[in-house]
């Protein structure tokens, strides 16, 4: 910074503030036209205005990856309501001859973010995608989230709930996941274990700047610490309902990559970086609330769940085949449901068997929740949202004597889910069958990229061409 720029840099008390009066206004349901006039008075006449310089507005692919514009704040101001993008440079978008889209703005997922990871005078809001007739477009997962928790809440009074717990891998260097072609390895940067790390190692430097990060923007943190194997990590925070919650997490790796790159290193949400250790997850908790009250608690049901909540697990082990690429969308992702070191990958529910796809943490009547445990930390995650709550209301239910401790065990490979995936008339249900088509296509070209068999050690393709690796070259040399 020098003396002739005056651009935003709040500090992170003053950012917590700002981004826990938002999020309150999102969970109240205050109108979006509200909403938008005060966001618009923030940047034109607000105590801040004249130091905000750009607009950081994002938004996710069919993958999941995010991508991120940067408006000049004057210009946004004009025309917030017209801005255009080619779709078809956009993986699972658009077709070239049809590839105008425009991006909205969802005005209530607005944040004032720390000048020193996101650039001074920066705020940041998510984007919708539209499509040419002016609806959602169905390519936005997003935006069918969004659209159908809507649904529900003005249909039932339902508000769906989700907190998620991502693990992920801190490894030494920058772009460690970009140059694994040319190393080979990943390098560790602690070598500690579960809860263990020195406060002034590595791990813990960057674990208690992510969190500080996070909690300027409003996360509202529980717990952070070390993970099982080593240099694994993860930072807790409290559950949203489920389109912030989806947000989060897309902020949550972005702020872990961008603290990890300025520290030297790289925060990786592969699910198996390395193998002879724990892989990551991404633990999807998951609860449905009206008028305040927990629909999934009941203290006289089975472990305290209710019957709908019950049947709602039901409805998910019934399609945990259908739904198993939506939940684990790479080929990394498979070497993680290996049996081993506690791998998630039985379709059956349990209290205590942590190796259940779905299990049932102790809970109370605020807390009573579902946790779908095989997912991946790369996938989509308002995929992994919408295809959860969309099944467990209105999926099917199996007539499986015994259902919930079945023998059955979800794909060891990325081939089997794709055939199980395409296979499914449950799939094209919640996607639309153009929507499945293209989705199924971006993970068989995924697929063809490395070898049919997983083997014994992490191969340089199935990270070379990861969805989630920010490499375009990297793509073209296939």
């Amino acid at each position: 910074m020098t003396e002739y720029r005056d651009f935003l840099e709040l500090s992170y008390a003053e950012l917590e503030e700002l981004n826990l009066a938002i999020k309150d206004q999102r969970k109240q349901r205050v109108a979006p036209e509200t909403i938008q006039e005060e966001r618009l008075r923030d940047l034109t006449e607000g105590p801040y205005a004249s130091k905000i310089k750009a607009v950081t507005v994002v938004f996710s692919d069919l993958e999941g990856r995010l991508h991120m514009l940067d408006y000049d704040k004057k210009f946004l101001v004009k025309s917030y309501d017209n801005l255009t993008f080619d779709g078809s440079s956009i993986r699972g978008f658009t077709a070239q001859k049809e590839s105008d889209l425009r991006l909205a703005l969802d005005w209530s997922a607005f944040y004032w973010v720390p000048a020193d990871v996101f650039g001074a005078g920066k705020v940041l809001v998510f984007g919708e995608v539209i499509d040419k007739n002016g609806g959602y477009y169905l390519g936005d997962i997003r935006g069918v989230l969004k659209n159908f928790a809507k649904e529900q809440f003005e249909a039932s009074g339902y508000t769906l709930n989700a907190a998620n717990e991502i693990e992920g891998f801190l490894f030494d260097g920058i772009d460690a996941e970009r140059t694994f072609h040319e190393t080979g390895s990943f390098e560790y940067v602690n070598k500690g274990g579960y809860y263990h790390s020195l406060p002034g190692d590595p791990l813990r430097e960057f674990i208690d700047t992510s969190a500080e990060v996070q909690r300027a923007m409003g996360f509202e943190n529980e717990k952070d610490h070390p993970e099982v194997a080593p240099s694994q990590f993860e930072i807790n925070y409290t559950y949203g309902d489920v389109v912030a919650a989806a947000d989060q997490i897309q902020l949550y790796k972005l702020i872990c990559r961008q603290v990890a790159t300025q520290m030297g290193m790289t925060a990786s949400f592969l699910p198996k970086p390395v193998t002879g250790v724990n892989g990551s997850g991404m633990h999807t908790n998951v609860s449905i609330t009206k008028n305040g009250k927990n629909l999934f608690w009941d203290p006289k049901g089975e472990e305290k769940i209710s019957k709908m909540g019950w049947a709602f697990v039901d409805r998910i082990l019934t399609h945990g085949n259908d739904l198993c690429l939506l939940l684990n969308a790479s080929v990394n992702a498979y070497r993680r449901l290996d049996p081993h070191f506690e791998a998630p990958n039985q379709i059956k529910a349990s209290a205590t068997d942590r190796g259940s796809m779905v299990r049932i943490p102790i809970g109370n009547e605020k807390s009573a929740r579902v946790e779908v445990r095989s997912v991946g930390p790369d996938a989509n995650p308002y995929m992994v949202l919408y295809s959860v709550f969309k099944t467990g209301l209105q999926g099917e239910l199996s007539k499986l004597k015994n259902l919930r401790q079945a023998d059955r065990y979800l794909p060891d490979n990325i081939y089997t889910a794709l055939d199980d995936f395409r296979n499914a008339a449950w799939t094209a249900t919640i996607l639309g069958e153009d929507v499945k088509q293209r989705y199924a296509e971006l993970k068989q070209a995924s697929a063809d990229r490395c070898p049919r068999l997983l083997g014994t050690i992490v191969k340089a393709c199935e990270i070379q061409f990861h969805h989630d690796v920010y490499n375009q070259l990297l793509w073209g040399q296939f």
